[in-house]
């Protein structure tokens, strides 16, 4: 199963991400890092992602491979992290046929009905447990 988690600007998300995979469900599933800039793909490479790139031609190579893909709400939005996320690698993840976990924070005047707003650990929480349905089956 190839996991692949999609940052931006300084990778945040994504190391946060990372670093919860690692503890809870170790180090057996693959993580590819996909950062928009180079801050992004190191801090999630320093995290524990078994291999990272970075930049707009390596995400959208990569999305149509992965399995699942775990990033924030603003990685289906074009031009979203400061225009950091292209409209090519926006339209690279929405079609990408890998299961897309999403964390609904967003800075792009995008509302989720019936999101309750919650600190970030607590939506990696969320995805540690859907992750773990996917690869273990429940």
């Amino acid at each position: 199963m190839q996991i692949m988690i999609v940052d931006g600007q300084g990778g945040g998300i994504g190391k946060a991400v990372i670093e919860t995979i690692r503890r809870k469900l170790g180090d057996s599933l693959p993580i590819l890092a996909l950062g928009t800039n180079a801050l992004a793909t190191a801090a999630m490479l320093k995290a524990g992602a078994n291999e990272g790139a970075t930049g707009e031609n390596a995400i959208v190579y990569c999305a149509p491979k992965a399995d699942v893909i775990i990033g924030s709400i603003a990685i289906l939005a074009a031009n979203s992290m400061l225009g950091e996320l292209t409209p090519a690698m926006a339209r690279a993840i929405a079609e990408s046929p890998a299961e897309k976990l999403l964390i609904p924070l967003s800075r792009l005047n995008i509302s989720v009905m019936g999101v309750v707003g919650k600190p970030l650990p607590h939506y990696v929480e969320d995805v540690i447990k859907a992750l773990k349905e996917l690869t273990e089956g429940g």
